[in-house]
């Protein structure tokens, strides 16, 4: 099918994606409100196959060193998918599904499957990556650009992590755990018993993201926007806690977003 942009609707709200924009969610509007940031960078992309950023650019694979492009110098950073173009493989009035080939610069051959749910107070992504050849490490995540402000109200984030990976000055997790400390932030926090963050724009709306995965990065360092990043893993992951993803095991990941109105 193609890769043109999709529509998808339930009550009051809407979700456009972009299959041929990296899969992304290019918007989400309640009510004719507008909570993601709009641009071609932004909405909410998939980070697949890996999150956040890898230490130089290089990752192990048993005794194989990869290398990835620097994208983010001296890192390579939030996977290769958002860079590509997706295929519609179905689509409906309130769910779509698309899809991606794992090319290079990506080493190994995959396939990526997203699944977009929409009802009339919450969406449902959910994400796997599998193989029918090499067995490689990967990891799944989402980055949503929420609006800061809307309609004059700055969004308020609460969540209670256990603890917050300690951020070196490369910005990637020292491998110490450290107590969650105040913000601003752009750190990866860990929530054992799943993903759970509210973001409460006063007198307008509440938005939990919540996931069964265990680490969420939180970036909030911009005017415009803040980040919720439900992933299958802290940044530089492949390298410090790899998911293997296998011929007999994919990876698989779930994030919902749930509204109600104030």
């Amino acid at each position: 099918m193609s890769n043109e942009p999709i529509t998808l609707t339930a009550g009051d709200a809407e979700v456009r994606l972009q299959p041929g924009n990296g899969g992304r969610i290019a918007g989400l509007r309640i009510a004719g409100t507008e909570l993601l940031r709009q641009g071609d960078r932004f909405g909410c992309f998939p980070m697949v196959p890996w999150c956040g950023r890898i230490r130089d650019g290089r990752f192990l694979n048993g005794a194989t060193t990869h290398q990835m492009p620097l994208n983010s110098p001296p890192h390579a950073i939030h996977g290769t998918a958002r860079d590509g173009a997706w295929h519609t493989a179905r689509v409906g009035s309130d769910e779509a599904v698309m899809t991606y080939d794992l090319v290079e610069p990506w080493p190994y051959s995959g396939r990526v499957t997203q699944i977009v749910a929409l009802t009339e107070d919450a969406l449902t992504l959910t994400m796997s990556v599998e193989t029918y050849d090499s067995s490689f490490p990967a990891q799944i995540g989402w980055h949503p650009w929420f609006h800061r402000n809307l309609d004059g109200a700055d969004v308020r984030l609460d969540f209670s992590p256990a603890w917050q990976e300690e951020r070196g000055a490369d910005h990637l997790p020292t491998g110490n755990r450290v107590a969650p400390r105040p913000g601003p932030w752009d750190d990866c926090f860990g929530m054992p018993d799943g993903v759970d963050v509210t973001l409460t724009w006063p007198g307008r709306l509440e938005l939990t993201v919540a996931s069964p995965e265990r680490w969420v990065v939180v970036y909030d360092e911009q005017e415009a926007a803040v980040c919720v990043e439900p992933q299958t893993g802290p940044p530089n992951g492949l390298n410090t806690l790899p998911r293997l993803v296998t011929p007999l095991e994919p990876l698989e990941a779930t994030t919902t977003w749930r509204w109600r109105r104030l």
